[in-house]
């Protein structure tokens, strides 16, 4: 699967504050080596599970609710999950029967067969198999194995002028410590609206080998 962007919705992480912290999952990884003078990390994520859905139409909106939707009960499923992240619902989501899913930072973009598709990582005790399948037939279940990554890390926004400079950044990092990028970079956010932007975590990615 080849990500292309990871984005911040504009609800997502509502429950962290100003000085950037929250409650939310993040997905685990392996670190492989790290360069803190650079914030720069090799990581491996094992595994994602991704519940995704396409950004056609009305675009990231439309994909968000759908996602929203299914993590906040829209899933088959008879077990009653425990959050470990607030996640904000309206009374018609409450109401809802099936399992309840925390959310996990961060939310992925990815293209696949000329789609752009937004995928949300399932908190880690998910697999595959267990993953309540979704009820409405837009938002698809997949996984994502042995992921390696090298990342930076920077506080401010995501403009694209932040993103195109740690690209940068990142890119002759990888060269220098004899490593190949693999995929183009993809950014993450891991913070709320709220969160002054010099607080705010987020990172641009790049697949390696």
């Amino acid at each position: 699967m080849k990500l292309l962007l990871a984005i911040l919705a504009p609800i997502f992480l509502a429950g962290c504050s100003v000085v950037g912290q929250n409650n939310v999952e993040s997905a685990p990884y392996t670190l492989i080596k790290s360069d803190e003078a650079k914030n720069i990390e090799v990581r491996n994520y094992d595994s994602m599970v991704l519940v995704s859905t396409s950004m056609s139409g009305n675009g990231g909106n439309s994909a968000f609710r759908k996602l929203f939707k299914y993590i906040t009960g829209d899933n088959e499923g008879s077990t009653e999950i425990s959050m470990t992240a607030p996640v904000f619902m309206d009374d018609k989501s409450a109401q809802r029967k099936g399992t309840e899913i925390s959310m996990t930072a961060p939310v992925f973009m990815n293209e696949s067969a000329d789609t752009l598709l937004m995928s949300f990582v399932m908190p880690k005790e998910f697999t595959l198999e267990t993953t309540p399948k979704p009820t409405n037939p837009d938002v698809k279940v997949s996984e994502v194995k042995d992921y390696k990554v090298a990342a930076i890390q920077f506080n401010g926004t995501l403009s694209d002028s932040n993103v195109e400079e740690y690209t940068d950044i990142l890119n002759a990092w990888i060269v220098a410590n004899g490593f190949t990028a693999t995929s183009e970079a993809i950014t993450a956010g891991y913070n709320g609206p709220l969160t002054i932007p010099i607080w705010r975590r987020n990172e641009v990615l790049i697949e390696i080998k």
